[in-house]
Protein backbone atom coordinates (compact mmCIF):
# COMPACT_ATOMS: atom_id res chain seq x y z
CA UNK A 1 0.00 0.00 0.00
CA UNK A 2 2.68 2.23 0.94
CA UNK A 3 4.59 1.63 -2.45
CA UNK A 4 1.23 2.00 -3.79
CA UNK A 5 1.26 5.82 -2.25
CA UNK A 6 4.82 6.41 -3.34
CA UNK A 7 4.11 5.44 -7.11
CA UNK A 8 1.21 8.08 -6.82
CA UNK A 9 2.97 11.03 -5.13
CA UNK A 10 5.89 10.77 -7.57
CA UNK A 11 3.26 10.16 -10.76
CA UNK A 12 1.57 13.60 -9.32
CA UNK A 13 4.90 15.53 -8.67
CA UNK A 14 5.57 14.50 -12.68
CA UNK A 15 2.53 15.79 -13.81
CA UNK A 16 3.15 19.39 -11.82
CA UNK A 17 6.98 19.52 -13.33
CA UNK A 18 5.62 18.83 -16.50
CA UNK A 19 6.56 22.32 -19.18
CA UNK A 20 4.38 23.51 -21.82
CA UNK A 21 1.26 22.09 -22.28
CA UNK A 22 -2.16 23.80 -23.19
CA UNK A 23 -2.09 25.72 -19.55
CA UNK A 24 0.20 28.00 -21.02
CA UNK A 25 -1.51 28.95 -23.96
CA UNK A 26 -3.91 31.55 -21.73
CA UNK A 27 -0.59 33.45 -20.63
CA UNK A 28 0.91 33.52 -24.16
CA UNK A 29 -2.12 34.64 -26.15
CA UNK A 30 -2.73 37.21 -23.67
CA UNK A 31 0.49 39.08 -23.26
CA UNK A 32 0.10 39.54 -27.61
CA UNK A 33 -3.78 40.05 -27.26
CA UNK A 34 -3.09 42.86 -24.99
CA UNK A 35 0.01 44.02 -26.63
CA UNK A 36 -2.19 44.46 -29.90
CA UNK A 37 -5.50 45.85 -27.53
CA UNK A 38 -2.68 48.61 -26.48
CA UNK A 39 -1.07 49.53 -29.57
CA UNK A 40 -4.34 49.81 -31.54
CA UNK A 41 -5.77 51.86 -29.24
CA UNK A 42 -3.32 54.65 -29.11
CA UNK A 43 -3.06 54.70 -33.14
CA UNK A 44 -6.72 55.29 -34.40
CA UNK A 45 -6.53 58.57 -32.27
CA UNK A 46 -3.05 60.06 -32.68
CA UNK A 47 -3.52 62.21 -35.78
CA UNK A 48 -6.30 64.21 -33.73
CA UNK A 49 -3.48 64.46 -30.78
CA UNK A 50 -0.65 65.61 -32.47
CA UNK A 51 -2.92 68.43 -34.35
CA UNK A 52 -4.43 69.54 -31.71
CA UNK A 53 -1.45 69.10 -28.61
CA UNK A 54 1.20 68.99 -30.91
CA UNK A 55 0.06 71.65 -33.10
CA UNK A 56 1.32 69.78 -36.12
CA UNK A 57 0.01 70.07 -39.69
CA UNK A 58 -1.52 67.07 -41.88
CA UNK A 59 1.61 66.26 -43.81
CA UNK A 60 3.69 66.36 -40.43
CA UNK A 61 1.10 63.90 -38.11
CA UNK A 62 0.89 62.01 -41.11
CA UNK A 63 4.53 61.57 -41.73
CA UNK A 64 5.00 60.76 -38.29
CA UNK A 65 2.59 57.80 -37.73
CA UNK A 66 3.66 56.39 -41.27
CA UNK A 67 7.39 56.02 -39.82
CA UNK A 68 5.74 54.77 -36.33
CA UNK A 69 3.34 52.13 -38.80
CA UNK A 70 6.56 51.05 -40.94
CA UNK A 71 8.68 50.63 -37.83
CA UNK A 72 6.53 48.49 -35.76
CA UNK A 73 5.52 46.43 -38.88
CA UNK A 74 9.31 45.81 -39.44
CA UNK A 75 10.50 45.14 -36.06
CA UNK A 76 9.10 41.65 -35.95
CA UNK A 77 11.10 40.41 -38.44
CA UNK A 78 14.18 41.95 -36.27
CA UNK A 79 12.43 40.47 -33.21
CA UNK A 80 12.79 36.98 -35.31
CA UNK A 81 16.36 37.36 -36.16
CA UNK A 82 17.26 38.06 -32.24
CA UNK A 83 14.91 34.95 -30.82
CA UNK A 84 16.21 32.38 -33.51
CA UNK A 85 19.67 33.50 -33.26
CA UNK A 86 20.73 35.11 -29.64
CA UNK A 87 18.00 35.40 -26.97
CA UNK A 88 15.37 32.62 -27.63
CA UNK A 89 11.56 33.45 -28.06
CA UNK A 90 10.93 33.72 -23.85
CA UNK A 91 13.41 36.26 -23.09
CA UNK A 92 12.32 37.79 -26.86
CA UNK A 93 8.72 38.20 -25.52
CA UNK A 94 9.68 39.11 -22.05
CA UNK A 95 12.06 41.61 -22.70
CA UNK A 96 9.76 43.01 -25.75
CA UNK A 97 7.19 43.59 -23.05
CA UNK A 98 8.98 45.47 -20.86
CA UNK A 99 10.27 47.58 -23.26
CA UNK A 100 6.75 48.41 -24.76
CA UNK A 101 5.54 48.73 -21.40
CA UNK A 102 7.78 51.79 -20.72
CA UNK A 103 7.30 52.98 -24.28
CA UNK A 104 3.44 53.60 -23.12
CA UNK A 105 4.30 55.00 -19.65
CA UNK A 106 6.37 57.66 -21.66
CA UNK A 107 3.25 58.32 -24.37
CA UNK A 108 0.95 58.55 -21.16
CA UNK A 109 3.27 61.47 -19.32
CA UNK A 110 2.93 63.31 -22.39
CA UNK A 111 -0.89 63.81 -21.48
CA UNK A 112 0.22 64.77 -17.69
CA UNK A 113 3.74 66.65 -17.85
CA UNK A 114 3.15 70.10 -19.53
CA UNK A 115 6.59 70.51 -20.43
CA UNK A 116 6.25 67.13 -22.66
CA UNK A 117 4.55 68.92 -25.09
CA UNK A 118 3.87 72.71 -26.69
CA UNK A 119 1.78 75.22 -24.49
CA UNK A 120 -1.71 75.72 -26.00
CA UNK A 121 -2.54 77.39 -28.81
CA UNK A 122 -3.59 81.89 -27.80
CA UNK A 123 -7.12 82.65 -27.82
CA UNK A 124 -6.86 86.23 -28.79
CA UNK A 125 -4.15 85.74 -31.96
CA UNK A 126 -5.09 82.04 -32.48
CA UNK A 127 -0.87 81.42 -32.82
CA UNK A 128 0.54 78.39 -31.43
CA UNK A 129 4.13 77.21 -30.44
CA UNK A 130 5.80 74.20 -32.54
CA UNK A 131 7.41 71.28 -30.35
CA UNK A 132 11.01 71.98 -29.74
CA UNK A 133 13.26 69.42 -30.24
CA UNK A 134 13.55 67.70 -26.90
CA UNK A 135 9.42 67.50 -26.86
CA UNK A 136 9.99 65.67 -30.26
CA UNK A 137 12.52 63.50 -29.61
CA UNK A 138 10.61 62.68 -26.01
CA UNK A 139 7.51 61.83 -28.43
CA UNK A 140 9.40 59.84 -30.84
CA UNK A 141 11.20 58.02 -28.00
CA UNK A 142 8.16 56.83 -26.94
CA UNK A 143 6.77 55.38 -30.59
CA UNK A 144 10.01 53.95 -30.77
CA UNK A 145 9.95 51.72 -27.48
CA UNK A 146 6.70 50.88 -28.41
CA UNK A 147 7.23 49.68 -31.85
CA UNK A 148 10.46 47.70 -30.08
CA UNK A 149 8.44 46.23 -27.82
CA UNK A 150 5.62 44.97 -30.31
CA UNK A 151 8.64 43.31 -32.33
CA UNK A 152 9.66 41.16 -29.52
CA UNK A 153 6.60 39.98 -28.61
CA UNK A 154 4.98 39.75 -32.25
CA UNK A 155 7.93 38.31 -33.78
CA UNK A 156 8.09 35.16 -31.21
CA UNK A 157 4.08 34.69 -29.74
CA UNK A 158 2.47 32.91 -32.11
CA UNK A 159 5.87 30.09 -32.03
CA UNK A 160 6.39 30.27 -28.89
CA UNK A 161 2.90 28.91 -27.96
CA UNK A 162 3.22 26.15 -30.65
CA UNK A 163 6.75 25.26 -29.20
CA UNK A 164 4.22 24.41 -25.37
CA UNK A 165 2.47 22.22 -27.73
CA UNK A 166 5.36 20.08 -29.15
CA UNK A 167 6.48 18.48 -25.98
CA UNK A 168 4.90 14.52 -24.58
CA UNK A 169 1.48 13.88 -25.35
CA UNK A 170 0.73 17.47 -26.93
CA UNK A 171 2.82 16.89 -30.07
CA UNK A 172 0.75 13.97 -31.15
CA UNK A 173 -2.50 16.27 -30.60
CA UNK A 174 -3.16 17.95 -34.31
CA UNK A 175 -6.41 18.77 -33.30
CA UNK A 176 -4.76 20.76 -30.27
CA UNK A 177 -3.02 22.65 -32.31
CA UNK A 178 -5.79 23.63 -34.63
CA UNK A 179 -7.29 25.12 -31.31
CA UNK A 180 -4.69 27.03 -30.49
CA UNK A 181 -4.10 28.77 -34.02
CA UNK A 182 -8.08 29.25 -33.89
CA UNK A 183 -8.32 30.67 -30.64
CA UNK A 184 -5.08 33.01 -31.20
CA UNK A 185 -6.40 34.25 -34.61
CA UNK A 186 -9.72 34.99 -32.37
CA UNK A 187 -8.32 36.80 -29.65
CA UNK A 188 -6.52 38.76 -32.60
CA UNK A 189 -9.47 40.12 -33.90
CA UNK A 190 -11.46 40.83 -30.55
CA UNK A 191 -8.69 42.70 -28.90
CA UNK A 192 -8.38 44.98 -32.08
CA UNK A 193 -12.26 45.63 -31.79
CA UNK A 194 -11.93 46.16 -28.35
CA UNK A 195 -9.71 48.43 -29.30
CA UNK A 196 -11.34 50.63 -31.92
CA UNK A 197 -14.38 50.71 -29.30
CA UNK A 198 -13.75 50.86 -25.74
CA UNK A 199 -10.47 52.30 -25.93
CA UNK A 200 -11.30 54.85 -28.34
CA UNK A 201 -14.27 55.87 -26.69
CA UNK A 202 -12.84 56.47 -23.32
CA UNK A 203 -10.30 59.01 -25.37
CA UNK A 204 -12.81 60.85 -26.55
CA UNK A 205 -15.04 60.99 -23.98
CA UNK A 206 -12.46 61.05 -20.62
CA UNK A 207 -9.59 62.76 -22.30
CA UNK A 208 -6.05 62.23 -23.23
CA UNK A 209 -5.08 61.44 -19.71
CA UNK A 210 -7.41 58.73 -18.97
CA UNK A 211 -7.33 57.68 -22.44
CA UNK A 212 -3.31 56.55 -22.78
CA UNK A 213 -3.40 55.31 -19.10
CA UNK A 214 -5.88 52.62 -20.59
CA UNK A 215 -3.50 51.21 -22.75
CA UNK A 216 -0.57 51.04 -20.42
CA UNK A 217 -2.70 49.64 -17.74
CA UNK A 218 -3.34 46.64 -20.47
CA UNK A 219 0.31 46.31 -21.40
CA UNK A 220 1.33 46.52 -17.48
CA UNK A 221 -1.49 43.23 -17.17
CA UNK A 222 -0.29 41.43 -20.29
CA UNK A 223 3.76 41.79 -18.72
CA UNK A 224 2.19 40.95 -15.39
CA UNK A 225 0.59 37.88 -16.69
CA UNK A 226 3.41 36.57 -19.05
CA UNK A 227 6.02 36.15 -16.36
CA UNK A 228 3.19 34.60 -14.02
CA UNK A 229 3.55 31.40 -15.93
CA UNK A 230 7.54 31.16 -16.71
CA UNK A 231 8.33 28.35 -14.91
CA UNK A 232 5.73 26.06 -16.81
CA UNK A 233 7.04 27.56 -20.14
CA UNK A 234 9.03 25.20 -22.68
CA UNK A 235 11.73 27.13 -23.65
CA UNK A 236 13.74 25.99 -26.38
CA UNK A 237 17.47 27.21 -26.96
CA UNK A 238 18.48 29.32 -30.12
CA UNK A 239 19.36 28.49 -33.54
CA UNK A 240 20.78 29.75 -36.28
CA UNK A 241 18.14 31.63 -38.39
CA UNK A 242 16.87 31.61 -41.62
CA UNK A 243 17.68 35.35 -42.04
CA UNK A 244 21.53 34.10 -41.63
CA UNK A 245 20.92 31.32 -44.08
CA UNK A 246 20.18 33.40 -46.44
CA UNK A 247 23.28 35.90 -45.85
CA UNK A 248 25.65 33.33 -46.11
CA UNK A 249 24.11 31.82 -49.39
CA UNK A 250 24.74 35.30 -51.16
CA UNK A 251 28.18 35.72 -49.13
CA UNK A 252 29.12 32.14 -50.67
CA UNK A 253 27.85 32.15 -53.87
CA UNK A 254 29.67 35.86 -54.09
CA UNK A 255 33.43 33.96 -52.52
CA UNK A 256 32.72 31.28 -54.86
CA UNK A 257 31.95 33.30 -58.05
CA UNK A 258 34.92 32.05 -60.36
CA UNK A 259 33.58 28.16 -60.01
CA UNK A 260 32.76 27.04 -63.61
CA UNK A 261 29.23 25.53 -63.72
CA UNK A 262 29.31 24.77 -67.58
CA UNK A 263 27.34 21.67 -68.57
CA UNK A 264 30.24 19.96 -68.94
CA UNK A 265 31.58 20.05 -65.07
CA UNK A 266 29.84 17.64 -62.59
CA UNK A 267 30.11 19.27 -59.35
CA UNK A 268 29.58 17.55 -55.72
CA UNK A 269 26.74 19.66 -53.89
CA UNK A 270 26.42 19.81 -50.36
CA UNK A 271 23.62 18.41 -48.50
CA UNK A 272 22.21 18.05 -45.15
CA UNK A 273 22.06 14.35 -43.95
CA UNK A 274 18.90 12.61 -45.31
CA UNK A 275 17.65 15.17 -48.01
CA UNK A 276 16.27 14.23 -51.23
CA UNK A 277 17.62 16.96 -52.64
CA UNK A 278 21.40 15.91 -54.26
CA UNK A 279 21.21 19.27 -56.90
CA UNK A 280 20.28 22.51 -56.76
CA UNK A 281 17.02 23.83 -59.48
CA UNK A 282 18.65 25.91 -62.73
CA UNK A 283 16.82 28.65 -62.23
CA UNK A 284 19.23 31.59 -60.64
CA UNK A 285 21.72 29.46 -61.18
CA UNK A 286 24.75 32.17 -60.07
CA UNK A 287 23.48 31.24 -56.60
CA UNK A 288 24.12 27.45 -56.64
CA UNK A 289 27.83 28.36 -56.37
CA UNK A 290 27.04 28.49 -53.07
CA UNK A 291 26.97 24.43 -52.66
CA UNK A 292 29.65 23.44 -54.71
CA UNK A 293 31.95 21.32 -53.04
CA UNK A 294 35.67 21.97 -54.12
CA UNK A 295 38.00 20.17 -51.77
CA UNK A 296 35.54 17.84 -49.41
CA UNK A 297 39.00 17.45 -47.25
CA UNK A 298 39.18 21.16 -46.40
CA UNK A 299 35.38 21.77 -47.16
CA UNK A 300 33.65 18.88 -44.87
CA UNK A 301 34.18 18.12 -41.93
CA UNK A 302 34.34 14.15 -40.75
CA UNK A 303 30.58 14.44 -39.89
CA UNK A 304 29.80 15.66 -43.80
CA UNK A 305 28.60 19.60 -42.09
CA UNK A 306 30.53 22.48 -44.03
CA UNK A 307 33.57 23.65 -42.35
CA UNK A 308 32.74 27.33 -42.64
CA UNK A 309 29.46 28.01 -43.60
CA UNK A 310 30.22 31.33 -44.92
CA UNK A 311 31.94 30.01 -48.26
CA UNK A 312 29.65 26.91 -48.30
CA UNK A 313 25.96 26.32 -47.79
CA UNK A 314 23.60 23.37 -48.62
CA UNK A 315 21.59 22.56 -51.33
CA UNK A 316 18.41 23.15 -49.01
CA UNK A 317 19.57 26.68 -48.14
CA UNK A 318 20.15 27.62 -51.47
CA UNK A 319 16.32 26.39 -52.83
CA UNK A 320 15.04 28.10 -49.35
CA UNK A 321 16.47 31.87 -50.63
CA UNK A 322 15.36 30.54 -54.19
CA UNK A 323 11.90 30.11 -52.90
CA UNK A 324 11.96 33.23 -51.54
CA UNK A 325 13.35 35.83 -54.32
CA UNK A 326 10.47 34.07 -56.67
CA UNK A 327 7.60 35.16 -54.90
CA UNK A 328 9.25 38.78 -54.30
CA UNK A 329 7.17 39.64 -57.40
CA UNK A 330 3.90 38.55 -56.38
CA UNK A 331 4.44 39.87 -52.27
CA UNK A 332 5.31 43.32 -54.27
CA UNK A 333 2.03 43.54 -55.31
CA UNK A 334 0.47 43.31 -51.89
CA UNK A 335 2.99 45.87 -50.57
CA UNK A 336 1.22 48.17 -53.06
CA UNK A 337 -1.82 47.63 -52.07
CA UNK A 338 -1.41 47.76 -48.39
CA UNK A 339 -0.56 51.58 -49.21
CA UNK A 340 -4.24 52.37 -49.64
CA UNK A 341 -4.92 50.35 -46.48
CA UNK A 342 -2.69 52.54 -44.06
CA UNK A 343 -3.87 55.36 -45.12
CA UNK A 344 -5.56 56.41 -41.60
CA UNK A 345 -5.56 59.67 -40.95
CA UNK A 346 -7.73 60.89 -43.53
CA UNK A 347 -10.62 59.01 -43.13
CA UNK A 348 -10.32 60.29 -39.25
CA UNK A 349 -10.69 63.58 -40.47
CA UNK A 350 -13.81 63.10 -42.44
CA UNK A 351 -15.63 61.34 -39.86
CA UNK A 352 -14.62 63.98 -37.69
CA UNK A 353 -16.46 66.58 -39.86
CA UNK A 354 -19.59 64.42 -40.30
CA UNK A 355 -22.41 63.69 -38.11
CA UNK A 356 -21.71 60.54 -36.04
CA UNK A 357 -24.70 60.86 -34.23
CA UNK A 358 -27.01 57.73 -33.75
CA UNK A 359 -29.10 59.44 -31.16
CA UNK A 360 -29.75 61.99 -29.11
CA UNK A 361 -27.28 60.48 -26.46
CA UNK A 362 -24.76 57.81 -28.10
CA UNK A 363 -22.68 59.57 -30.98
CA UNK A 364 -19.80 57.18 -32.53
CA UNK A 365 -16.09 58.17 -31.72
CA UNK A 366 -14.83 59.26 -35.43
CA UNK A 367 -11.94 56.51 -35.00
CA UNK A 368 -14.24 54.13 -34.38
CA UNK A 369 -15.21 53.33 -37.81
CA UNK A 370 -12.26 51.39 -38.37
CA UNK A 371 -13.77 49.15 -36.17
CA UNK A 372 -16.61 48.55 -39.94
CA UNK A 373 -13.19 47.40 -41.81
CA UNK A 374 -12.27 44.51 -38.83
CA UNK A 375 -16.03 43.61 -39.20
CA UNK A 376 -16.06 43.06 -42.95
CA UNK A 377 -12.77 40.79 -42.35
CA UNK A 378 -14.80 38.67 -40.08
CA UNK A 379 -17.56 38.86 -42.57
CA UNK A 380 -15.27 37.45 -45.30
CA UNK A 381 -13.85 34.68 -43.83
CA UNK A 382 -17.21 33.29 -42.64
CA UNK A 383 -19.22 33.96 -45.49
CA UNK A 384 -15.96 32.47 -47.82
CA UNK A 385 -15.65 29.16 -46.05
CA UNK A 386 -19.00 28.31 -44.69
CA UNK A 387 -21.51 29.82 -47.58
CA UNK A 388 -19.49 30.50 -50.71
CA UNK A 389 -17.31 26.98 -50.99
CA UNK A 390 -19.50 25.23 -49.89
CA UNK A 391 -22.63 26.46 -51.90
CA UNK A 392 -20.51 26.55 -55.07
CA UNK A 393 -19.13 22.69 -54.53
CA UNK A 394 -22.56 21.87 -54.53
CA UNK A 395 -24.09 23.40 -57.54
CA UNK A 396 -20.45 22.30 -59.61
CA UNK A 397 -20.75 19.07 -57.94
CA UNK A 398 -16.93 18.92 -57.06
CA UNK A 399 -14.84 20.37 -54.40
CA UNK A 400 -14.34 24.37 -55.43
CA UNK A 401 -11.36 25.61 -54.77
CA UNK A 402 -10.51 29.48 -55.28
CA UNK A 403 -6.58 29.61 -55.62
CA UNK A 404 -4.75 32.38 -53.47
CA UNK A 405 -3.31 33.62 -56.73
CA UNK A 406 -7.39 34.51 -57.78
CA UNK A 407 -7.70 35.70 -54.15
CA UNK A 408 -5.20 38.29 -54.26
CA UNK A 409 -6.50 39.48 -57.48
CA UNK A 410 -9.82 39.95 -55.73
CA UNK A 411 -8.49 41.56 -53.17
CA UNK A 412 -6.49 44.16 -55.19
CA UNK A 413 -9.76 45.25 -57.17
CA UNK A 414 -11.70 45.54 -53.84
CA UNK A 415 -9.08 47.69 -52.96
CA UNK A 416 -9.11 49.76 -56.19
CA UNK A 417 -12.83 50.31 -55.97
CA UNK A 418 -12.71 51.53 -51.83
CA UNK A 419 -10.32 54.00 -53.42
CA UNK A 420 -12.95 55.55 -56.04
CA UNK A 421 -15.62 55.22 -52.99
CA UNK A 422 -13.78 57.04 -50.68
CA UNK A 423 -12.93 59.79 -53.23
CA UNK A 424 -16.54 59.78 -54.67
CA UNK A 425 -17.82 60.11 -50.65
CA UNK A 426 -15.22 62.61 -50.16
CA UNK A 427 -16.37 64.90 -52.71
CA UNK A 428 -20.01 65.02 -51.70
CA UNK A 429 -18.56 65.89 -48.00
CA UNK A 430 -16.35 69.08 -49.57
CA UNK A 431 -19.08 70.08 -51.71
CA UNK A 432 -21.75 70.05 -48.94
CA UNK A 433 -19.09 72.02 -46.27
CA UNK A 434 -18.59 74.53 -48.39
CA UNK A 435 -22.18 74.82 -48.76
CA UNK A 436 -23.08 74.91 -45.32
CA UNK A 437 -20.44 77.82 -44.93
CA UNK A 438 -17.63 75.85 -43.53
CA UNK A 439 -14.69 76.39 -45.25
CA UNK A 440 -12.96 78.24 -42.79
CA UNK A 441 -13.57 75.52 -40.08
CA UNK A 442 -12.39 72.04 -41.03
CA UNK A 443 -13.46 70.41 -38.01
CA UNK A 444 -16.83 71.51 -38.07
CA UNK A 445 -19.76 68.90 -38.06
CA UNK A 446 -22.12 68.90 -41.35
CA UNK A 447 -24.71 67.63 -42.24
CA UNK A 448 -23.96 64.65 -44.09
CA UNK A 449 -24.14 61.83 -42.06
CA UNK A 450 -20.75 59.60 -41.57
CA UNK A 451 -22.41 56.19 -42.09
CA UNK A 452 -21.24 57.29 -45.42
CA UNK A 453 -18.08 56.35 -44.86
CA UNK A 454 -19.13 52.49 -44.36
CA UNK A 455 -19.17 51.22 -47.77
CA UNK A 456 -15.76 52.65 -48.21
CA UNK A 457 -14.71 50.90 -44.54
CA UNK A 458 -16.00 47.64 -46.18
CA UNK A 459 -14.12 47.31 -49.17
CA UNK A 460 -11.17 48.17 -47.44
CA UNK A 461 -11.60 45.47 -45.22
CA UNK A 462 -12.91 42.51 -48.34
CA UNK A 463 -9.51 43.66 -50.10
CA UNK A 464 -7.57 43.01 -46.79
CA UNK A 465 -9.07 39.52 -46.11
CA UNK A 466 -8.92 38.34 -49.44
CA UNK A 467 -5.36 39.83 -50.39
CA UNK A 468 -3.82 38.93 -46.97
CA UNK A 469 -5.14 36.06 -45.63
CA UNK A 470 -4.37 34.32 -49.75
CA UNK A 471 -0.93 35.86 -49.02
CA UNK A 472 -0.28 34.06 -46.14
CA UNK A 473 -1.92 30.79 -47.47
CA UNK A 474 0.29 31.67 -50.61
CA UNK A 475 3.79 31.45 -48.58
CA UNK A 476 3.18 28.87 -46.52
CA UNK A 477 2.29 26.55 -49.82
CA UNK A 478 5.04 27.59 -51.75
CA UNK A 479 7.95 27.38 -49.51
CA UNK A 480 9.46 24.53 -47.89
CA UNK A 481 7.97 23.82 -44.33
CA UNK A 482 11.71 25.24 -43.08
CA UNK A 483 10.64 28.56 -44.30
CA UNK A 484 7.68 29.06 -42.42
CA UNK A 485 8.94 31.77 -39.95
CA UNK A 486 9.60 33.99 -42.74
CA UNK A 487 6.24 33.33 -44.56
CA UNK A 488 4.74 34.89 -41.14
CA UNK A 489 7.10 37.82 -41.53
CA UNK A 490 6.15 38.63 -45.07
CA UNK A 491 3.24 40.55 -44.61
CA UNK A 492 4.54 42.66 -42.19
CA UNK A 493 7.52 43.29 -43.72
CA UNK A 494 5.08 44.48 -46.92
CA UNK A 495 3.39 46.64 -44.42
CA UNK A 496 6.76 48.57 -43.52
CA UNK A 497 7.61 48.99 -46.86
CA UNK A 498 3.98 50.29 -47.89
CA UNK A 499 3.98 52.63 -44.65
CA UNK A 500 7.43 54.14 -46.43
CA UNK A 501 6.04 54.51 -49.78
CA UNK A 502 3.19 56.18 -48.28
CA UNK A 503 4.60 58.83 -46.65
CA UNK A 504 6.77 59.19 -50.09
CA UNK A 505 3.64 59.50 -52.26
CA UNK A 506 1.90 62.10 -49.57
CA UNK A 507 4.72 64.40 -49.75
CA UNK A 508 4.96 64.00 -53.67
CA UNK A 509 1.10 65.11 -53.71
CA UNK A 510 1.17 67.87 -50.95
CA UNK A 511 4.43 69.18 -52.78
CA UNK A 512 3.27 68.90 -56.24
CA UNK A 513 -0.31 70.06 -55.78
CA UNK A 514 0.82 73.30 -53.58
CA UNK A 515 3.25 74.57 -56.02
CA UNK A 516 2.46 78.07 -57.37
CA UNK A 517 1.09 79.20 -54.40
CA UNK A 518 -2.16 77.18 -54.80
CA UNK A 519 -3.48 75.04 -51.56
CA UNK A 520 -2.09 71.43 -50.84
CA UNK A 521 -4.66 68.43 -51.40
CA UNK A 522 -3.84 67.93 -48.41
CA UNK A 523 -4.36 70.67 -46.35
CA UNK A 524 -4.55 70.33 -42.67
CA UNK A 525 -7.37 72.58 -43.45
CA UNK A 526 -10.10 68.91 -44.72
CA UNK A 527 -12.59 71.68 -46.43
CA UNK A 528 -9.82 73.97 -48.11
CA UNK A 529 -7.52 70.77 -49.73
CA UNK A 530 -8.93 68.26 -51.85
CA UNK A 531 -8.63 64.76 -50.45
CA UNK A 532 -10.94 63.33 -53.30
CA UNK A 533 -8.08 63.64 -55.73
CA UNK A 534 -6.03 62.78 -53.29
CA UNK A 535 -7.77 59.09 -53.16
CA UNK A 536 -8.02 59.77 -57.39
CA UNK A 537 -4.02 59.51 -57.41
CA UNK A 538 -4.39 56.45 -54.88
CA UNK A 539 -7.10 54.74 -57.23
CA UNK A 540 -4.86 55.25 -60.06
CA UNK A 541 -1.85 53.81 -58.63
CA UNK A 542 -4.08 50.76 -57.74
CA UNK A 543 -5.18 50.57 -61.34
CA UNK A 544 -1.48 50.10 -62.20
CA UNK A 545 -1.03 47.33 -59.77
CA UNK A 546 -3.99 45.07 -61.13
CA UNK A 547 -2.24 44.96 -64.25
CA UNK A 548 1.43 44.87 -62.50
CA UNK A 549 0.00 41.81 -60.83
CA UNK A 550 -1.87 40.26 -64.07
CA UNK A 551 2.13 40.63 -65.50
CA UNK A 552 3.46 38.66 -61.73
CA UNK A 553 0.91 36.17 -61.76
CA UNK A 554 1.93 35.08 -65.32
CA UNK A 555 5.17 35.03 -65.31
CA UNK A 556 5.08 32.49 -61.90
CA UNK A 557 3.27 29.74 -63.34
CA UNK A 558 1.51 27.17 -61.54
CA UNK A 559 1.56 26.44 -57.82
CA UNK A 560 1.87 24.14 -55.87
CA UNK A 561 -1.81 24.15 -54.73
CA UNK A 562 -2.92 23.40 -58.40
CA UNK A 563 -0.57 20.33 -58.77
CA UNK A 564 -2.03 19.03 -55.64
CA UNK A 565 -5.53 19.45 -56.54
CA UNK A 566 -5.18 18.53 -60.09
CA UNK A 567 -3.76 14.92 -58.90
CA UNK A 568 -6.63 14.34 -56.17
CA UNK A 569 -9.39 15.11 -59.03
CA UNK A 570 -7.11 12.37 -61.36
CA UNK A 571 -7.88 9.69 -58.42
CA UNK A 572 -10.55 7.67 -58.52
Amino acid sequence: MEEKNTMLEEHLLERTDQKGGFRTLPFIIGIEALEKMATFGLMPNMTLYLMKEYHMGMTTASNLLFFWSAATNFMPLLGALVADSFLGRFYTIGIGSVISLMGMILLWSTTVIPQARPPPCKQFNNSCSSPTTFQFMYLCTAFGLISVGAGGIRSSSLAFGADQLEKGDFKKSSGLKQSYFGWYYASYMFSVLIALTCVVYIQDNMGWGVGFAVPAVLMLIGVSIFFLASRFYVKLKSKTSLVTGFIQVVTASYRNRRLDLTDGVINVCHRKAGSALVFPSENLRFLNKACIVRDPDKDLTAEGRAVNPWSLCSVEQVEELKALLRVLPIWSTGMIMSINISQNSFPLLQAVSMDRRITSSFTIPAASFSTFTVISVILWVAVYDRVFLPLASRVMRRPVHVSTKRRMGIGIVFSFLAMLASAGIEAIRRSLAIDEGYLDHPLAMTQMSAMWLVPQNCLTGFAEASNAIAQNEFYFSEFPRSMSSIASTLNGIGMSLANLAASLIMNAVDSLSKAGGQESWISSNINKGHYDYYYLVLAALSMANMMYFLVCSSMYGPLKEEGKIAEEEDEP
